[in-house]
């Protein structure tokens, strides 16, 4: 994989993690990063260091996204809604076909398992975005908070460890999980103001939640490939309900809706495209 669309996908990473109700998990398995990120977030030095480069691309990626690019992405979220999250809709539904090849859906061969049991998982996935898309929590109310405390800093470690765990789940945002717990403002605000003394709690926390969600991934993934892509695969198609951001009557927002869909979907298509690659062996076995 090249560095450069590494970075390139680094920064759609960074993006899709500011924006509650996008899931960075979601982008990472739509661009074809997902098994590698998973693999090199371990204490393991072999490792990290076969995947330097790729790590290296992508966190500056990651980095230059959101010092660069996150605010005005969510300037247009505010002022734009419609389209901007219509153009989500669209990297979704164009990485549907790869994630169900993943699943051992759409006419593989010898895909070990029962089909029963990969449909049923779908649904749960599905399921369970349907329940978080029901949730209602308002984040803007919740109280900003700007300095630290020992209940503060063990509250925002906690969340850090939180919103990794769920980040990596895909179709789960990170972002809308500490929109629930109310923690949105607090961190947000931190990153915006380089409030070091409150960052360093919550990152702390981040970098333990992806080792253990990492882990945790990486077991299933080793363990049961198919029934995890298919359960994958419903989070990421469930995640078409939060992320919808609803029809308005003006023709031009919608004509502009519709570009966006069609060119999320065309840019999340072309690059999982290639990826056929990454899918499972035939005859893998499933426990």
């Amino acid at each position: 994989m090249g560095h450069v669309r590494t970075f390139f996908i680094g920064m759609i990473l960074g993006i899709a993690n500011v924006i509650p109700g996008v899931s960075g998990g979601t982008m990472a398995v739509v661009f074809g990063v997902y098994d590698r990120l998973v693999e090199v977030l371990t204490l393991n030095l072999a490792t990290i260091r076969r995947n330097l480069a790729f790590v290296a691309a992508l966190a500056a990626g990651l980095v230059v996204s959101i010092l660069a690019f996150a605010k005005i992405v969510t300037w247009l979220l505010a002022r734009h809604p419609v389209p901007v999250n219509f153009f989500f809709e669209g990297i979704i539904l164009g990485s549907v076909p790869f994630i169900a090849s993943l699943a051992g859906f759409g006419g593989r061969r010898s895909v070990p398992g029962s089909v029963a049991a990969r449909v049923a998982l779908a649904l749960l996935g599905v399921a369970i975005m349907v329940a978080m898309a029901v949730v209602s929590a308002d984040g803007a109310s919740a109280v900003r908070v700007t300095a630290l405390t020992v209940p503060v800093a063990l509250w925002l470690f906690a969340m850090g460890v939180v919103a990794a765990v769920t980040m990596l789940m895909p179709g789960v945002s990170g972002s809308f999980v500490l929109v629930l717990f109310g923690a949105y403002a607090t961190v947000m605000g931190s990153v915006s103001d380089f409030n070091v003394p409150l960052m360093a709690p919550f990152a702390f926390g981040v970098g333990l939640g992806l080792l253990i969600g990492a882990g945790i991934v990486r077991f299933l993934l080793s363990r049961c490939p198919f029934l995890t892509y298919s359960f994958i695969l419903g989070l990421v198609v469930g995640s078409l309900i939060p992320v919808f951001p609803g029809l308005v009557a003006s023709a031009t927002v919608m004509a502009a809706s519709a570009l966006s869909l069609a060119g999320g979907f065309a840019l999340s298509f072309w690059f999982s495209k290639g990826d056929a690659s990454r899918a499972p062996a035939d005859g893998e076995a499933e426990s």
